[in-house]
């Protein structure tokens, strides 16, 4: 249950509002990778999550600059939704004692955070658009290209794993 309210009355103040969820989802995320990467079986998966965590820093990094231009101070909201993704692979991770699943479990895992991003991206990118940011939406569609890039790789890796799994 939520004790204050946002006030949320603009467009401007719900872009905001977001890059700071944003914000905390790329925290929580560069926090959560060292466990793919330490779980993986898969050297290919773990080069990818390696690969990937660094990128993760990156949008910390380039995030955190919108935040405080746009906002004053970098900091953050809770973003619910990565808590609910990172909680699930967690469990799940423990769940499966086969390695070839739990690599399978592990791409599952993060193909869903990597949708999320690309949908958070996109949408930050056309609110930032229609509000004149054109050097936001810039950095923002970078980001969402380097998401969609990284769940291209998954499902590249996916192929080979998956029937690994399945054999």
């Amino acid at each position: 249950m939520k004790l204050m309210s946002a006030n949320i009355e603009d467009l401007r103040t719900l872009y905001i509002s977001n890059l700071k969820k944003t914000l905390d989802m790329e925290q929580k995320i560069t926090k959560a990778l060292p466990d793919l990467i330490e779980k993986s079986t898969d050297s290919e998966l773990s080069s990818a999550f390696r690969t990937h965590l660094e990128e993760t820093k990156g949008h910390v990094a380039k995030v955190q600059q919108l935040v405080q231009k746009n906002a004053g101070k970098a900091e953050t909201e809770t973003c619910k939704v990565i808590d609910g993704l990172t909680t699930e692979a967690s469990d799940t991770i423990k769940d499966v004692t086969d390695p070839t699943i739990r690599n399978v479990a592990l791409i599952g895992a993060g193909q869903q955070v990597e949708h999320h991003e690309i949908a958070v991206y996109g949408t930050l990118r056309r609110w930032a658009d229609l509000l004149g940011l054109t050097d936001d939406a810039r950095v923002l569609l970078s980001i969402e290209k380097e998401e969609a890039n990284a769940d291209k790789i998954l499902t590249q890796i996916s192929e080979r794993v998956n029937v690994q799994a399945a054999a």
